[in-house]
Parts: structure tokens; sequence; C-alpha cells
């Protein structure tokens, strides 16, 4: 039976990279985000694929998307809860509290929110859950701290969640990104290069100094472990957080 994919957030960057993967690999995928011209992009390219704008910081467009998306699918084998925001790049006495409001209910309320509505389409099948957590969740993140703790809780929201699944048979497991190469990151190079007057080679050298393999993630490897984690080797992995992340020592 073709597996049925709920992907949030998954019109560009490791969202798109997971949706393409699962497609390919003959699932029925349905892909919510905010990104009206990156859904209209992704439906286009790869016909079958479901899409529906969503979000992730209005609980009553997220009900509405996991019914209209268990709908369309006929059920649910996948839940991947890709959905986040960075915040502003500030110290947390100077970070304003709606900013921080705002980033932890995307990437704490959203991902619970889908979540809760998911289960019970999920138990019904024995399926698995997928939290898109981050390097930020396992050494934290100057600067970032409404995204690191979010990421951190998303880590007690994994395990707490394959605990009390586990009976139904769901499997819950986080993933954990590094520096995933793309426009998002490279953008971020690019800042760090301008306001510290560097080449932008000087400010890849500098990301990846901390890394014992000097390069950027490919959103494909992301990508393949979520296909990993959904097939019948992955079948006995649950409460993980796994790191996707160059092996990554600090922030």
């Amino acid at each position: 039976m073709r597996q049925r994919v709920l992907i949030t957030a998954g019109a560009s960057g490791i969202g798109r990279a997971i949706a393409e993967a699962f497609h390919v690999k003959g699932a029925d995928v349905f892909v919510c985000d905010v990104d009206t011209d990156g859904l209209t992009a992704l439906a286009a390219k790869f016909e079958g694929i479901h899409t529906l704008v969503c979000d992730m910081s209005d609980r009553a467009q997220i009900e509405k998307m996991v019914s209209v998306a268990a709908s369309a699918l006929g059920g649910l084998d996948v839940l991947v809860n890709n959905a986040g925001v960075s915040g502003p790049t500030s110290p947390v006495a100077e970070l304003r509290p709606d900013d921080w409001d705002y980033v932890l209910k995307v990437n704490l309320t959203g991902t619970f929110d889908v979540t809760r509505l998911a289960i019970p389409y999920l138990v019904a099948t024995g399926g698995l859950i997928i939290n898109m957590s981050s390097v930020a969740g396992r050494t934290g993140y100057p600067n970032r701290i409404g995204y690191s703790t979010s990421k951190w809780g998303l880590i007690g929201f994994t395990k707490t969640l394959s605990m009390e699944l586990g009976d139904a048979g769901v499997r819950v497991n986080a993933i954990l990104p590094g520096a995933v190469d793309g426009p998002r990151f490279q953008n971020v190079l690019a800042s760090r290069a301008e306001r510290a007057g560097q080449p932008l080679s000087v400010a890849l050298e500098h990301a990846l100094e901390k890394q014992s393999l000097k390069r950027l993630v490919n959103p494909g490897h992301v990508a393949e472990l979520a296909l990993f984690l959904a097939s019948d080797a992955g079948q006995s992995i649950s409460g993980a957080a796994i790191p996707v992340d160059c092996d990554l020592q600090s922030a």
C-alpha cells in the first residue's frame, strides 16, 4: 500500500526535499505551507502532490488543514513536522516578547496542534511521526534563544510522544539538521560576511570550523533519513534524536 504522508512547510528547503523524496518513492504526499508560490511550483513540477496554504500560527487553519489532508489522502501513515521559524537574531535582554511568543507559537504550539489532530489517523495505521528539530536543540544557539528553546522542546516532545504512542505501534523520532545548503543558509552567510566585512568564503570557513566534515549538509541527505525511518528497516527506531550535522561540536 502506498504510504500517505503529510509534510508541514514543504514548499522549499528541507521540507520540499522530503516531499520530493517520498513522491518519487511512490507515496501519496500532502504539503502545507504559507508560501503560496512555492506550493504552486511544487504541484506544477510533481503531479499528484496535494497542497494547501496553512499558517502554522493559526490553530483554526491547522485544524482545517489536517482534516483536508486526511480526507485527500484517505488517512495518514507518516507525519513530518517540518514547519518552523528562526526569529530575530538578538540577545535575550533585547528580544521583544512578541518575537519570543511567535517563534514558540509556530515551532512548538503549531507542531503540537498538527500532531494532536493527526494522532487518531496514525494510531489507526501504526504510523510514524518525524519532528524536525535542529542542531540548536543539541548545542544551543547564542542570540537565537526562542529558536533554540523550541528545538530543545521538540526533543522532549518527541521522547514523550514515543512513550505515549508506543503501545499503539506509532513511532516518533526527531531529526536534527545542521547547516543545510540552500538559499536560507546562503542568506545567513551573506549577512554574516557583510557585518564582519569579510568575503563570503571566509564566513563559510568560520561557519564550518567546528564541524568534523567541512561541508554544508545536503538537504537530500535529510530527506533520505526520513525515508529510512519510514521504511521497513526503520521499524524498530523510536524516541531517537538523530543529528545530520557533519559532526558539529558546538554552535
